[in-house]
């Protein structure tokens, strides 16, 4: 995909977001100045943009010490708050790099059911394979025969070797396996595929703590990655699930997937702001190329709508 075309999926992808950051503030520009209630108004605006409480009060702050003219246009307003959003995401984009020695780089893949998890992992697989490095996927998520499945038939369009196991098999044993034919094979980069149901948090945290000690025995480095795929349409329940897997999982970064006209994509900068973990890319569909390394500035001014 071009980057012209990636920027116009982008702008797809979050322009609810933005549509609903324009509306919110249109009714502030015009004004004489940037007074405190016309800042409140803009603080406003921002946080009914899922941008979070804390991302709006720190982006207010940061407008108050700006010299505006005395008449603020949208578009200098805007400019500025798409600056300062670039400020808060910055910090946290962080491609997912392959810098493990010995190989593989062991990256588990976690998220709830539905979050896009599976099919972000191929996309995943996708962006190394571009990248010239060998990829194994393990098929971790055996609660569900159709977590299987559908990794399966990934591992096949895409063209990477697979490890699978039984439904109701025990996933430390295929990650065990994984690992080591991985090692065989001289593969750069095992995605491992886990269970997503968080009903009951203990029995996930004693399956992950179970791969963990397994890992450990063949590599005290893995998993050198612990990823969470959260689904932008849930919004600020999304931040809920980061709080919830950094306790269970102990994440390691974020992909943000489903930013494909979600009115939702706001809670990026929120989850960046509050949370600090890096972000290595965004999804903006169903389709393999769908997914990219997050870029801070470009996704700033998609969703201030100046890109």
């Amino acid at each position: 995909m071009s980057e012209t075309s990636w920027t116009e999926r982008l702008f797809g992808g979050f322009r609810k977001t933005s549509e609903r950051l324009s509306t919110n503030l249109s009714g502030v520009v015009g004004t004489a100045k940037l007074d405190d209630a016309t800042l409140d108004e803009v603080e406003d605006a921002l946080i009914l943009s899922d941008l979070g409480p804390a991302a709006a009060a720190r982006i207010r702050a940061k407008l108050a010490e700006k010299r505006f003219g005395l008449n603020v246009t949208e578009r200098e307003l805007k400019e500025a708050v798409a600056d300062e959003i670039a400020a808060i995401l910055r910090p946290v984009a962080r491609p997912l790099e392959i810098t493990a020695f010995p190989r593989p780089q062991v990256i588990l893949v976690i998220g709830v059911n539905g979050s896009g998890k599976t099919t972000t992992i191929a996309k995943l697989a996708h962006l190394f394979q571009e990248d010239d490095y060998g990829v194994m996927l393990a098929a971790g998520d055996t609660f569900r025969a159709a977590a299987i499945g559908q990794l399966a038939t990934w591992a096949d369009r895409i063209g990477v070797p697979i490890v699978r196991g039984p439904e109701g098999g025990d996933p430390a044993s295929i990650v065990f396996d994984a690992v080591k034919a991985a090692t065989d094979q001289g593969i750069d980069a095992l995605v491992v595929d886990t269970a997503g149901r968080l009903q009951n948090k203990r029995e996930l945290m004693d399956e992950l703590a179970k791969i963990r000690r397994v890992l450990g025995r063949l590599n005290p480095e893995a998993p050198h990655d612990v990823v969470l795929v959260l689904d932008a349409t849930n919004g600020q329940n999304a931040l809920s699930q980061i709080e919830i897997f950094k306790e269970v999982a102990g994440v390691t970064g974020l992909i943000m997937t489903k930013l494909d006209g979600t009115a939702r994509g706001g809670v990026l900068v929120a989850a960046a702001e509050q949370y600090g973990l890096p972000i290595h890319a965004i999804g903006v569909g169903e389709k393999i190329d769908d997914l990219r390394p997050f870029d801070p500035d470009l996704v700033a001014r998609v969703i201030a709508g100046v890109a």
